[in-house]
């Protein structure tokens, strides 16, 4: 049995007070928080008004493999650079093993997106700063537009960002 999602749209009564839909499919609750993606993705206003919350990384990954799968627009993959701090445990872990791990709070080693779509930071680096929607890759280097906030409207780049989670026996990097 398929769990039921909730769908927080805001009602008749205001933005401020929320009503509760169920749905019984992640493809039902993403056509009922963004709908007509297809034509509204490019409009930020739109965009920043929603948002569908995760618990899980992989229920993120399907989301957004289910959002993706509706744009059509050019498509990106990003690949990270996972290294350990030690170099004796180098020998220990091959790079294909430290591609593999799938940790919290860490992207996984593969995304993909396509331009236009948002991207939120895991990282507060610039905290006013923070939902961006991908403008285009420069080396290593992304250039997005800022959805919401005083910076609105604003391009900044985004270099890679290093993570290196705590709950491992040993030291991964992963940029």
């Amino acid at each position: 049995m398929e769990p039921q999602l909730e769908d927080r749209t805001p009602n008749k009564m205001g933005p401020s007070q929320g009503c509760i839909n169920l749905v019984t499919s992640k493809e039902e609750l993403v056509e009922k928080v963004f709908p007509n993606i297809q034509t509204n993705y490019k409009n930020h206003d739109w965009l920043s008004e929603r948002v569908i919350l995760a618990a899980e990384n992989k229920d993120v990954y399907e989301l957004n493999n289910i959002i993706q799968s509706n744009i059509h627009s050019e498509a990106v993959t990003f690949k990270s650079v996972d290294t350990v701090e030690e170099a004796d445990e180098a020998v220990n872990d091959p790079t294909e093993l430290l591609n593999s791990f799938d940790l919290p709070g860490i992207p996984t080693h593969v995304r993909h997106s396509k331009f236009g779509l948002p991207i939120i930071m895991l990282r507060n680096i610039n905290q006013p700063k923070l939902c961006k929607a991908v403008k285009k890759i420069i080396n290593n280097v992304a250039e997005a537009t800022i959805l919401t906030g005083p910076c609105k409207g604003e391009d900044v780049l985004i270099a890679r960002i290093p993570t290196i989670p705590t709950d491992m026996p040993f030291q991964l990097k992963r940029l």
